[in-house]
Parts: C-alpha cells; sequence; structure tokens
C-alpha cells in the first residue's frame, strides 16, 4: 500500500530519534511511501526510506506515532547461502 498524508502533520518521536533519522520519514510520507500493513495492528506499519526501516502507528487523528526505526540489513546477509552439495560417489 502507498502511505501519502496531506497537509500538515504531527510526528510524535517517542525514543528521542535525532532529527536526521525523523526528516527522511516525514518527506517520504508526504510524497508518498510503500508501507507494509502490521496485520495483528491495527493502523501499525513497516515504512522503508532510504536504508532505515520504520515501524509506525498512524493514528485516526493523523497524528504519526514513531515507534521504531533500524537499518536495513544487506541482501547478502538476509539472503540464505546455497548449501554445497554432498559429493557424489559410485561404490561397486
Amino acid at each position: 500500500m502507498i502511505l501519502k498524508l496531506n497537509g500538515s502533520f504531527r510526528i510524535d518521536n517517542l525514543r528521542r530519534y535525532p532529527s536526521e533519522t525523523v526528516e527522511p520519514l516525514r518527506s517520504a510520507l508526504v510524497a508518498g511511501v510503500v508501507a507494509a500493513a502490521d496485520f495483528h495492528r491495527r493502523n501499525f506499519y513497516d515504512v522503508e526510506v532510504g536504508d532505515s526501516i520504520f515501524y509506525i502507528d498512524l493514528s485516526p487523528t493523523g497524528t504519526v506515532l514513531l515507534l521504531a526505526c533500524w537499518r536495513k540489513e544487506p541482501a547478502e546477509k538476509t539472503m540464505p547461502r546455497e548449501a554445497p552439495l554432498p559429493e557424489a560417489r559410485a561404490y561397486c
């Protein structure tokens, strides 16, 4: 889904992340950003911005609660490596 917030909105920075962390989130929400809904919690989303992932709660009043932020792991760390195939031997 795409989240795009119009007008002015407030981001409640509950963990007091530095503004250098919060401002890219604000810019992405204004421009429109792909968000993954948390199916266990209504109005909670994972939002990927650059190399960061933000976990937010979008309240019905339009306030964004920034609950967590972490760096996205590079793909080579998250992709399972292929296990070597066992050596085939013929026994006669």
